[in-house]
């Protein structure tokens, strides 16, 4: 089996151009007419959806930002009413109010279709065994993968993360074939087996790895030594979840199913760059029920690539991500702004507001974060046990604020280097090591 869908798969540019602008036609009239948040902004910019007769026509219409979602919290972005919701997922919400999305049957329906069409395309079978090592609930990475190997018909192993021997005799006693985590965990993995001398007794032979950044030599790694096939997976919530873009077999880019989502990749200003310039990818969903979001703003950096491809597929292509339009962190799957780290330091009295965020690779190949922060000149009491109770009461306070471990170093004011009068914030040294 090729192709899960091979009517969508491989339509035609003008068959697929005009799906999509009749589904965009659609969109727009049903948050027109069900979202005041929508009909706020068409009207302030003088749009109703008549005036979409072309899919150039979207450039009409007004972004959408993650910060709207979580002004309408929670359910106010929702284009169906509360009883047609089946399932919800959600931010971790550690910048104030988490982004809540919704799903109708349907959409469950459409997602679990996508996430298989992605699974086939990489060559997966009914005869595989997946492992599914991520965490399940509210993070949209654990029953998005799920429901697409049931889709397929694979047997899945809902093993979530943590316990990696467990993890590893699991894989041996069920004989898995297909493994979904996060590349750092990967690597972790596959060092416990080796410390294990369990490496060749696996039956590994794909790998789908994303929710964090990771490098071309992690793919070499990866595949070197799980002995599989490493693929790229492209998601976010939003957007149903994982799977919106996936790579192929050929590994050249990603292919984003564009009869679910309308692509832009626009420059600063907004405008449309050419094809293979980077920019910042803008999706339209174009199949959503429950939250249907225009010209959603990713915040993720890339490049449009040209539709053919070796594998057959025509759907829009993009390169993997090249970075982010903010200054978001991703460490170990969670998204880390540097403003909530300084939310927490100013309100500390006995350090300054001068920071800095160091991102390592750890003995296991997991993310660590550690953050210097500056003592005040009178914070210091001569006892070491008073600094000790300052290191642990900022990172306690970052903890519940980043939902993530954070090891703190206290420096002397001054100590931490400036640029043009500001603290150089953040120094990612993961892609050095």
């Amino acid at each position: 089996m090729k192709y899960w869908q091979p009517e969508y798969e491989t339509m035609n540019h003008n068959e697929l151009d005009k799906l999509q602008l009749d589904r965009l036609k659609k969109t727009v009239a049903k948050v027109y007419n069900n979202v005041l948040f929508y009909r706020n902004k068409f009207d302030q910019a003088k749009v109703t959806p008549s005036d979409i007769r072309s899919l150039d026509d979207i450039s009409k219409l007004a972004q959408t930002k993650k910060s709207d979602l979580r002004d309408n919290y929670p359910f106010d972005l929702f284009a169906v009413p509360k009883k047609e919701i089946v399932r919800i997922h959600s931010s971790s919400g550690t910048s104030g109010k988490p982004t809540v999305v919704g799903y109708t049957s349907q959409d469950i329906a459409n997602w679990s279709d996508i996430m298989a069409r992605n699974m086939v395309m990489i060559g997966l079978t009914k005869d595989d065994v997946f492992q599914n090592s991520v965490n399940y609930g509210l993070f949209t990475g654990g029953l998005g993968f799920h429901y697409g190997i049931e889709k397929l018909g694979a047997m899945v192993v809902p093993s979530g993360t943590g316990k990696t021997a467990k993890q590893l005799e699991m894989m041996l006693d069920y004989g898995v074939t297909g493994l979904h985590c996060t590349p750092s965990y990967a690597l972790y993995l596959a060092e416990t087996a080796q410390e294990m001398d369990i490496l060749d007794d696996l039956s590994l032979r794909i790998g789908c790895f994303g929710a964090e950044p990771w490098s071309s030599n992690t793919r070499k790694e990866l595949e070197s030594t799980l002995n599989l096939k490493a693929f790229d997976s492209y998601g976010l919530s939003e957007m149903y979840g994982p799977g919106v873009a996936f790579e192929c077999e050929e590994q050249d880019g990603l292919h984003i199913w564009s009869d679910h989502f309308l692509a832009e990749v626009l420059d600063s200003e907004g405008e449309p760059v050419s094809e293979g310039e980077k920019g910042e990818l803008v999706l339209t969903s174009l199949t959503k029920e429950a939250l249907p979001l225009i010209r959603y703003r990713t915040g993720d950096i890339t490049r449009l690539l040209e539709s053919e491809c070796a594998c057959g597929r025509t759907t829009h292509r993009i390169s993997r991500m090249l970075g982010r339009a903010d200054d978001m962190l991703i460490v170990r799957g969670i998204n880390v702004f540097p403003s909530q780290i300084e939310e927490v330091i100013v309100q500390i009295p006995q350090i300054t507001d001068q920071f800095q965020v160091i991102l390592d690779r750890g003995r296991h190949h997991l993310d660590e974060i550690m953050v210097r922060v500056e003592l005040e000149d009178d914070a210091f009491t001569g006892e070491l046990k008073d600094l000790a109770a300052v290191r642990r009461h900022v990172e306690n306070e970052l903890k519940n604020i980043l939902s993530i471990r954070t090891n703190v170093e206290l420096v002397e004011k001054g100590t931490i280097p400036r640029t043009s009068g500001k603290s150089q914030k953040i120094v990612d040294r993961r892609n050095a090591l």
